[in-house]
């Protein structure tokens, strides 16, 4: 995962929108266990004063723009906890 704060807009596009980084880092830990880059769009202040009102937490989830179909469709789908693999 890389966090940036610019993007080239024609290379990545927007899969997700957060409110704020603990959000924004699982979105992005769900995309990565399937082989999807991610990068971070977000004005510097929310992080730095951990405000998510008003758009200011606002975490964007990037990928790259060849993967943003696959990448809604993985977000798209909702687990319980029989889904996922536990260890025994």
């Amino acid at each position: 995962m890389n966090e940036m704060t610019e993007t080239n807009d024609d290379l990545w596009e927007v899969a997700a929108t957060a409110a704020g980084m603990p959000q924004a880092n699982i979105i992005a830990g769900r995309l990565s266990s399937d082989g999807i880059q991610t990068r971070f769009s977000y004005e510097a202040a929310g992080p730095v004063y951990a405000i998510t009102i008003d758009g200011l937490g606002e975490v964007r989830i990037l990928v790259p723009a060849g993967d943003l179909e696959r990448a809604k469709e993985i977000l798209s789908r909702s687990y319980d906890d029989s889904d996922l693999p536990w260890e025994t």
